[in-house]
């Protein structure tokens, strides 16, 4: 296989088809790369239900002991739970996921020891560099003299995974509630009955049975058709909500009573709540620029300091990281908390809002509607040829007016008393993405189609 990663290797993991991109060999060249750019004696590797996931990390696994490093191997696991093991034994981690992406696809999503990520900045660009040199030799070098090689063991995780998300949220004292999951066939099924046992909870599962293939519909619940079999079934059983998580379970999306999906903007103000009144109403929260605006105004009212970043898992851990925030949430349905390693878990944002729910008398929609306050377009793909020059353009036309303040934090953002919008070039598409927000739904219509025109114009 020719050495030019750039395809796979993306601004925060690894992520292509396989075999036709990368395969076992490859593999076992990452995880000698990863343990010579680490330095680490001990790694954790962790894999999702993809067919092609058990060689690929068993290949990884042979090339870090190759290199000195032992490897205990958790075998199945969502990403939030490999993200528990590298944070509970401190050592770096690689999770074998290709998240929401088709079958065909795999990748590894690394970290150093303590969750903390590792991007293109962080040891992602060198490992790419050794493994495209090493490949062209036609394998690694032999280890320094002296390299014992390090041991291959097995751990299993899930049980103090589920105690100590179950430790940082009280579900003991609420209500009993039904709660319809979706898995989409992807680890979900795997951690969810371990995480609900116990709870006051009537568990409705579906797809829960572990299928790298996706038989009933991708396992990428930021797109709404695969949650119509969710919103139909939590109607169906009249239960008090629903839970869709995506293939690797690290993201969670929320639908209400009427089968109606919540906003992740929603969950991010509630669940901020939340850790701010358990934190004595002090504390920041990190969130990016396109959730609502209800999120920052939530956290000030409930006494914390609500800080914008950029869109992506790396720069909201290193903000939480640097500013000892208590919690941050995305658009996309991303959570992270302080109380794990500043790491992703869809899964301690679900317990929250059952929590949340469970302690109190009214459905899930009247709940959320204090944390629902403005319209919102969603994210808008448009296909563009020059994504630079339709920012341009759209910049020209709003930059003049009155009452409308620009910035270009991470594309362009445009804000004025009564709306804001966000237009970003995608990292790996010829897209621009929007995102428009408005006090009421006419006003939304309207800066949406003006937008829309000059950038497809």
């Amino acid at each position: 296989m020719a050495a030019d990663l750039s395809n796979i290797v993306k601004a925060y993991d690894v992520r292509g088809v396989v075999p036709d991109e990368w395969d076992e060999s490859l593999a076992e060249l990452f995880g000698a790369a990863f343990v010579e750019v680490t330095g680490a004696t001990a790694i954790v590797v962790g894999h999702d239900m993809r067919p092609s996931s058990p060689a690929l990390s068993g290949a990884f696994a042979r090339g870090a002991a190759a290199r000195g490093s032992d490897v205990i191997l958790i075998g199945l696991c969502s990403t939030d739970q490999l993200y528990y093991a590298s944070g509970i034994l401190d050592l770096p981690g690689a999770m074998f996921t290709a998240s929401h992406n088709p079958a065909q696809y795999n990748g590894i999503k690394l970290c150093r020891a303590g969750a903390a990520p590792v991007g293109q900045d962080t040891g992602l660009a060198a490992i790419r560099e050794l493994v495209e040199t090493w490949s062209d030799l036609g394998g690694a070098p032999a280890a320094p003299a002296g390299t014992v090689p390090g041991t291959v063991s097995g751990k299993d995780t899930l049980a103090g995974y589920a105690a100590h998300l179950k430790s940082l949220v009280d579900l003991s004292a609420i209500r009993p509630l039904k709660v319809v999951v979706d898995a989409g066939n992807g680890m979900g099924g795997h951690t969810v009955p371990t995480v609900f046992e116990g709870l006051p909870l009537e568990l409705v599962p579906m797809y829960f049975e572990l299928d790298g293939t996706f038989p009933n519909h991708e396992a990428n619940p930021l797109d709404p058709k695969n949650l119509v079999d969710l919103q139909a079934r939590v109607k169906a059983e009249g239960a008090d909500l629903g839970l869709a998580f995506d293939g690797d379970a690290d993201r969670c999306f929320v639908v209400d009573e009427r089968g109606e999906g919540v906003s992740p903007s929603a969950v991010t103000a509630l669940v901020a709540a939340r850790e701010l009144a358990r934190n004595g109403g002090t504390g920041t929260v990190i969130h990016n620029l396109i959730t609502s605006w209800s999120v920052p105004e939530v956290v000030r009212e409930h006494g914390g300091t609500p800080v914008r970043t950029r869109v992506g898992h790396s720069f909201i851990k290193e903000e939480m990281a640097r500013s000892g925030a208590i919690f941050g949430g995305e658009h996309s349905a991303h959570y992270y908390f302080k109380d794990f390693w500043n790491a992703d878990t869809g899964m301690l944002a679900a317990l929250h809002v059952l929590a949340a729910l469970g302690g109190q008398d009214g459905t899930l929609s009247e709940l959320v509607a204090s944390y629902d306050r403005y319209a919102g377009s969603g994210e808008i793909n448009s296909t563009v040829a020059d994504q630079a020059a339709r920012i341009t353009a759209v910049k020209a036309a709003y930059g003049s007016q009155e009452g409308i303040t620009l910035d270009e934090l991470d594309g362009l953002t445009a804000t004025s008393a009564d709306w804001w919008f966000n237009l970003r070039a995608s990292n790996t598409e010829p897209l621009l993405r929007l995102n428009v927000e408005a006090r009421d739904p006419q006003t939304l219509a309207k800066v949406r189609d003006e937008v829309l025109a000059l950038v497809r114009a």
